[in-house]
């Protein structure tokens, strides 16, 4: 009667484990999807809350004006990375993701609320600016808190599979923004009522609710069990994390340096392929901008597809391994890549980028995992979210400027391929001269 009782109570030790795994994974997704479906909507909506939110005349100058605001809010960036890495490692994972996910997808609502240029005049991009500043600093702590609440709950042999949700996330967000503004502006064109009225404006809407069922997963969660182990020891010896930070700066400073050059490969290689090349065969190559669009489209879903691969793949060969590979390669195939893009034929440029995509997905896909076994408990939430916020601040919002850039001052087209070999360079060095953590138990990791 025991035994059974015994078996009947692990049974439902299990199922309960496996419940609340899964609803770490849904609230790891939604809130990175709920950023990056944002990203995607103001980046193809821009034409539209340029002749809504900015200041009349020029078309091109209130353009200009939208990315600014863009450009801008990354500042934001490493002033969240210091406030969520801290508060992550103090307060707990669940506090920092539950917050974080309420102030991001509140401004992002907000924002589809905001009263025209004509209604309220210079107050409306100055209100934009603000609130999406809150909006980066907020999601500054969403990816990494995501990935680490996430790999501190997975198993052990499948840490790397269940950390890729969080980057597959991100392209679903980008793939829903953008079908929904093609659809959109398919059937009732860029500058009709209703897409100047209230078109725009849905896709930040619908930030509140998916923020509201996020929010309410998460705080159905406890904290990951490696924090309350960490915790429950720094009890026990009368100790507390109150400085986190500090703690990461002086005692684990080589690590920090050493992910920031990994994770510079995944700045720009992800804002290069995923948001540069569709203007570059448009502006620079010449293509025909419909079937631009149609490429990216197919490589988004072979991206998400990817992402998986390549989380699975790095469980049994190791973060280590996989990371190597993602350099070296795009050292070796990203000018080849770039010359055959320049050919102008469907078939070769799609080859060509679905290749860049698998290369970034083998980066992207491990990523998320080997930064949650870099760092020790104490300092995890803090590692990761300097090093990749950091990395993405400086590289990954410069990368599309950098390359029209190269591309003015040399004359020739090929050189932002050229930049990504140099940075490639840089993440492979990083990657030669760090540890493999990836068979380790996270409470192991010192």
């Amino acid at each position: 009667m025991a035994s059974s009782d015994t078996m009947v109570a692990s049974v439902s030790t299990a199922e309960e484990e496996h419940a609340t795994l899964r609803r770490v994974a849904v609230s790891s997704f939604l809130g990175n999807f709920i950023e990056w479906f944002d990203y995607a909507s103001y980046s193809y909506f821009a034409t539209v809350i340029a002749l809504v939110l900015m200041p009349p005349g020029d078309p091109t100058v209130a353009l200009l004006e939208t990315f600014g605001v863009f450009a801008l809010s990354f500042l934001m960036r490493p002033v969240g990375a210091f406030f969520w890495g801290h508060m992550g490692d103090k307060k707990g994972r669940k506090w920092a993701l539950a917050t974080s996910i309420l102030l991001m997808s509140a401004a992002t609502f907000v924002i589809g609320l905001l009263p025209t240029y004509e209604a309220i005049g210079i107050l409306a991009p100055i209100l934009l600016l603000c609130l999406r500043m809150v909006q980066s600093f907020s999601a500054s702590g969403e990816y990494a808190g995501a990935a680490t609440f996430l790999a501190e709950y997975a198993p052990a042999n499948h840490r790397g599979l269940y950390c890729s949700l969080v980057p597959a996330s991100t392209a679903v967000g980008l793939l829903v923004g953008s079908t929904l503004a093609t659809l959109m502006f398919v059937n009732f064109g860029h500058d009709s009522a209703f897409v100047t009225e209230w078109g725009w404006r849905i896709p930040f809407l619908l930030a509140g609710p998916l923020g509201i069922i996020t929010h309410y997963i998460r705080t159905r969660v406890s904290d990951s069990p490696v924090y309350q182990e960490m915790q429950e020891k720094l009890e026990a010896k009368g100790e507390s994390d109150d400085k986190p930070i500090k703690l990461l700066l002086t005692k684990h400073l080589r690590p920090l340096i050493i992910s920031f050059g990994a994770c510079m490969l995944n700045a720009v290689g992800f804002y290069a392929v995923l948001t540069y090349l569709p203007n570059y065969l448009q502006d620079t190559v010449g293509y025909d901008a419909g079937a631009s669009s149609l490429i990216t489209t197919i490589c988004l879903v072979a991206y998400v597809a990817f992402i998986f691969l390549s989380g699975r793949v790095s469980d049994r060969f190791g973060r280590k391994k996989m990371l190597i590979i993602a350099s070296a390669g795009f050292i070796v195939f990203t000018v080849p890549a770039f010359y055959m893009m320049n050919t102008e034929n469907f078939w070769i440029i799609l080859v060509a980028e679905l290749f860049m995509c698998l290369l970034l997905t083998v980066n992207d896909g491990t990523l998320s995992s080997y930064l949650s076994e870099t760092f020790p408990a104490e300092v995890r939430y803090s590692g990761f979210a300097l090093s990749f916020n950091f990395a993405n601040a400086i590289f990954g919002g410069s990368a599309s400027f950098i390359s029209i850039a190269l591309i003015q001052a040399t004359g020739n087209p090929i050189a932002p391929a050229w930049y990504m070999v140099a940075i490639s360079v840089i993440a492979l060095v990083a990657m030669c001269l760090t540890h493999d953590n990836s068979k380790k138990k996270l409470t192991d990791i010192k």
